[in-house]
């Protein structure tokens, strides 16, 4: 039963069984229509006997009744019948007067009672009398208008058996032909089915082997310019997305691995030493738990940083939108961050234009804003600048964030916005300073401006100070 199932849903057979079903009821069209041509035609070639017997017959019998031998019926019925005819002259009485047939004539079977004859002539058509009988006929029959006949009926008759026997052979061979050609027509469907669909086989069974630990392994290509060289070439995309998502996933655990490790280590290594002893001072336990509480705070902004990110990439968050207006929310982030500019003998400049409303999720911009002025400020050193400015542009919103640190080097700046990606050795050489973070604030904030149908791009950076771009739209 499951291989009944299987080959009922194999695309092979399903081709074949819509090749020949579309072939056969082209087949059977044109045989029937070629049936009842051929048909119509064969009675219109008797009907046209039929009425030339009775034009000659008419036409000789007026001719004896001018020359006044009116005795000649028989003769000129003789002389217009043809073999396969049978003609006959009939009183209005039903009584025959004269008769002639040919050698193949039928015998003489006259039209029914409610059939009355006129000058024109009327056809007439009667099945075999008896099975077996072989006297299916079709007659004509004309009344005569002059002459010494009339008042009779002129009645000729023709055998329709050697009709019946033609159609009937070309019924047989179309019996024969028919379910010939569907046969030989299906098991063709099937083999060049099974050919062209022999390289999906191939492909697919080539694309069942390959696992995640083999996932550099491709589909080959025979032909990249017909379909299932472009099957193959989309497959072969797919693994290479597919290829470049796990290995994107895998470098992110192993990145959150040792990012969750070292507020973790610190914090079981400080937890260990101080319950080494238990004549700890006051002030050494304050250190401690203050050691303990900034590790702690480290890894909650780590998880809540990596909770975000997953469900972005899942597509759960979903964005809390509000009408506010971007320069008072630019302004507020700016005055909070003026604080950590401060510590580090920093200026902080917020230039905003006026009036901005924008629809949006406020809580995620102020998080885009606050990542991107303190990325800004971590890697400007003591006595530079960071300079954040909004522009009303004609269709979006446009915020800038220079800073003048030492730039980020050349080969790096692709991969900036990467998860856990960080360049902080870098820089922190050119700036003289010592910056954390885990590397998720530039891709949280990339992310927070697409979802917004945004972007944030790196536009410029040098020795001289790094320039980040974010545009939103304005509707």
């Amino acid at each position: 039963m499951r291989a009944l199932s299987s080959l009922r849903s194999s695309l092979r057979v399903r081709l074949t069984l819509w090749y020949v079903g579309a072939l056969a009821l082209v087949l059977l069209g044109f045989s029937a229509g070629g049936y009842l041509v051929v048909e119509r035609s064969l009675h219109d070639r008797v009907d046209a006997r039929l009425t030339s017997t009775l034009q000659a017959a008419a036409a000789l019998l007026r001719a004896r009744s001018a020359s006044g031998d009116a005795g000649g019926w028989s003769a000129a019925l003789q002389e217009a019948r043809t073999p396969s005819q049978t003609l006959a002259i009939v009183d209005g009485g039903g009584q025959v007067l004269a008769q002639v047939s040919g050698s193949e004539g039928p015998p003489l079977r006259r039209p029914a009672a409610g059939l009355n004859p006129t000058e024109n002539a009327q056809f007439y058509e009667l099945p075999e009398s008896a099975p077996e009988s072989d006297d299916s006929c079709r007659g004509a029959t004309q009344r005569l208008a002059s002459g010494a006949s009339a008042g009779a009926s002129l009645v000729v008759v023709e055998s329709l058996e050697p009709l019946s026997d033609e159609l009937d052979l070309l019924l047989n061979v179309l019996y024969i032909v028919v379910p010939a050609t569907l046969l030989l027509a299906g098991g063709g469907g099937w083999l060049l089915a099974r050919r062209a669909l022999a390289p999906v086989t191939a492909m697919a069974e080539h694309v069942r082997q390959i696992t995640a630990q083999s996932m550099e392994q491709r589909v080959e290509i025979v032909n990249p310019r017909d379909e299932i060289g472009r099957l193959a070439a989309t497959f072969n995309d797919l693994l290479a997305r597919l290829s470049a998502s796990l290995s994107q996933q895998r470098q992110f655990m192993a990145d959150a691995s040792h990012e969750l490790r070292t507020p973790l280590s610190a914090i079981r290594t400080t937890s260990a030493v101080m319950l080494e002893r238990n004549d700890r001072e006051k002030d050494e336990y304050r250190e401690a738990l203050t050691i303990v509480e900034q590790e702690s705070r480290r890894l909650s902004r780590i998880v809540a940083d990596m909770f975000l990110l997953a469900r972005a990439d899942a597509g759960h968050p979903t964005l809390q939108r509000t009408d506010f207006y971007l320069d008072e929310l630019l302004a507020e982030t700016g005055r909070a961050a003026a604080v950590l500019a401060t510590q580090k003998n920093l200026r902080l400049e917020v230039a905003v234009a006026a009036e901005s409303p924008l629809s949006g999720d406020a809580g995620l911009l102020r998080q885009m804003i606050w990542n991107l002025l303190d990325n800004a400020i971590k890697h400007t050193p003591p006595g530079g600048r960071v300079r954040v400015t909004l522009d009303a542009l004609d269709t979006e919103y446009s915020i800038r964030v220079v800073d003048t640190g030492g730039g980020i080097p050349a080969d790096l700046q692709a991969a900036v916005f990467e998860r856990f990606r960080r360049v902080d050795e870098a820089r922190s050489h050119r700036s003289g300073t010592e910056a954390g973070g885990a590397g998720l604030g530039l891709p949280i904030a990339r992310w927070i401006a697409e979802a917004h149908h945004g972007r944030l791009e790196l536009q410029s950076s040098t020795a001289t100070g790094s320039t980040f771009a974010v545009f939103l739209p304005r509707t």
